[in-house]
């Protein structure tokens, strides 16, 4: 592949996109750690703060509201840089970017889900009270299979905030497409200036992000144009 780039290229330029290439696949490793990783922890976030227990929604009110407030680079030095000096240990920068993006995800994506199943008619969980069903039947059964056409968009959308979001990693020494850009940007070689780099890493970029756009809205019409038909018609 480098080999390639060199001839179709040339030097330094074969050797610049081949390492820009190269370093995308950690960012989409670091993206898919902070999704699956956020998902799974907002998704606990979200069940708390539906609960009727009131203790349950404070608790999960009070993580969203923490890590909505704290910006996405003060997390990354904090669990990078700041809190391994004063424990006098080494954080390798994938647990640390991993960390905070996790944190930062699982806030937003809880409010999102949250936002989905309350935005249901009231009648749909009197409904289900009505038919003798508890809490998480309901939940299962009734409220999630309505709620995921709703929060599908914008799960999806945030998917790219995350995207973007690993570009701030490098701060922190992870070695992403910010990371492996910036160094070469900075490099005092011709053909590596500011004004070629940037703009590659933004095609890049917009590369990740685009695709899940348009995933996004055609998956939000297939469920929706099923979700719409009558029963009888989908069966």
């Amino acid at each position: 592949m480098r080999a390639l780039l060199e001839t179709l290229l040339g030097k330094p330029e074969g050797i610049v996109v081949f390492q820009l290439l190269e370093a995308t696949q950690f960012t989409i490793y670091l993206s898919l750690l902070a999704f699956i990783g956020g998902g799974i922890f907002g998704g606990l976030i979200t069940l708390a703060r539906i609960s009727p227990q009131k203790w349950l929604k404070k608790a999960a009110i009070s993580y969203i509201w923490l890590f909505q407030s704290t910006p996405l680079l003060m997390l990354l030095f904090l669990t990078g840089l700041g809190i391994p000096r004063l424990m006098g240990q080494d954080v390798n920068p994938w647990i640390a970017a991993g960390v905070s993006l996790t944190l930062y995800a699982s806030a937003y994506m809880a409010d999102v889900w949250r936002g989905a199943i309350e935005s249901l008619p009231q009648g749909q969980w009197e409904g289900g009270s009505a038919l003798g069903l508890r809490f998480g039947a309901t939940l299962r059964h009734i409220i999630l299979p309505q709620a995921i056409r709703v929060a599908l968009a914008p799960t999806v959308g945030f998917m790219v905030q995350i995207i973007k979001g690993t570009s701030l990693a490098y701060i922190i020494g992870f070695h992403d497409l910010m990371a492996i850009g910036r160094r070469w940007a900075n490099a005092p070689v011709e053909g590596t200036e500011p004004f070629i780099i940037y703009p590659l890493m933004a095609l890049v970029y917009f590369s990740l992000c685009y695709p899940l756009s348009l995933i996004a809205r055609r998956l939000e019409r297939r469920l929706g144009s099923i979700s719409d038909r009558p029963k009888a018609e989908v069966a």
